[in-house]
């Protein structure tokens, strides 16, 4: 079998509680390495180290607090040792209008979805760039490439993490730091499901919208957490070494993204 690299190595893993996240916490520590998992739920992530055992490492963090993530990251570096990789996965979902959108809803959206990532990326690039070595993904959208009725703040927070993840990609490529992104179609996951009205929902997803504009998916069926997962952590892996400021759709071919 192949190493992919990640045996031993140090994750930090945002929005862990559930759906991708759980999912890419889990591949990690099939892979070998040792994850510290985040999110501001908490019981979630102490089911999911219970589940693991003593690969993850459960930490309440909001994203949206730069002290935060700051004192977390120390804190992991003085007693878990260096931070190799970072999986951003860490987001909210808005399905409102823009003549409904209120200037709350906006910030909130672009403080969790795009401030997050920086304030994540920031602190681990200023302690990955003096040793020259780790990755970084960001788990973005589709919408950020292709307009969505109803969903300007989401689409948008989601392309501004995306180019932020690609610039931040050009400043480390220097330093041997690689930053990619992982932009997922409809997925089964709380934040989809949420949308539907009822047990035709995944069905509607699959089939698109005329009304709304919305492309159907090809490969007929929707990603589950665990394909979005296994995309992430190739990303992060040696498996992608000559990889990085790539925006990798997993969609099923819904955006027909060339």
């Amino acid at each position: 079998m192949r190493d992919s690299g990640l045996n031993g190595r140090l994750a930090l893993v945002t929005g862990a509680a559930g759906g991708i996240g759980a999912a890419v916490v889990r591949l990690l520590v099939e892979e070998g390495a040792r994850v510290v998992a985040t999110d501001v739920e908490e019981a979630p992530l102490w089911a999911l180290a219970s589940e693991l055992g003593e690969a993850v490492f459960p930490a309440v963090l909001d994203v949206r607090s730069s002290d935060e993530v700051d004192v977390l990251v120390a804190r992991i570096e003085r007693d878990l040792g260096p931070i190799d990789l970072l999986a951003n996965v860490a987001g909210v979902l808005s399905c409102e209008p823009v003549t409904g959108l209120s200037d709350t809803e906006w910030e909130r959206v672009f403080d969790i979805n795009a401030g997050g990532v920086f304030r994540l990326s920031r602190a681990l690039a200023r302690v990955m760039q003096p040793r020259r070595r780790g990755a970084i993904v960001t788990v973005s959208s589709n919408a950020a490439g292709i307009p969505r009725h109803a969903m300007s703040a989401y689409a948008a927070s989601k392309a501004a993490a995306t180019m932020f993840t690609r610039c931040l990609g050009l400043e480390l490529a220097p330093h041997g730091i690689r930053c990619n992104i992982v932009a997922p179609g409809s997925t089964l996951t709380p934040m989809q499901t949420g949308m539907w009205a009822d047990e035709q929902g995944a069905a509607r997803v699959i089939a698109g919208s005329l009304e709304t504009f919305k492309a159907g998916i090809p490969l007929a069926k929707l990603a589950t957490p665990e394909d979005v997962a296994e995309a992430v952590v190739f990303l992060l892996s040696d498996r992608a070494g000559h990889i990085t400021m790539t925006d990798l759709y997993v969609d099923g071919g819904a955006t027909m993204r060339a």
